[in-house]
């Protein structure tokens, strides 16, 4: 597996593990037990997620100006 499709799977993992954090904290709310790590962890998952984002747009422009296609 290539970087450019490691890097698109773990974005995809990322938005399912986001949803669950999610889903948790929701849980976590209505039972009154949430703490602030737990709100944190959301914010964790929500960050790594941004950064793979920001790499796959990327992508097309950066082989564009490479002159090369990539995926």
């Amino acid at each position: 597996m290539n970087w450019n499709k490691w890097i698109r799977q773990t974005h995809r993992w990322l938005s399912v593990l986001f949803t669950l954090v999610v889903i948790v904290n929701g849980v976590a709310i209505a039972q009154g037990k949430y703490t602030n790590r737990l709100g944190l962890s959301a914010v964790f998952v929500l960050a790594l997620q941004f950064f793979t984002g920001l790499y796959l747009f990327a992508l097309p422009y950066v082989a564009k100006w490479g002159g090369r296609r990539i995926g």
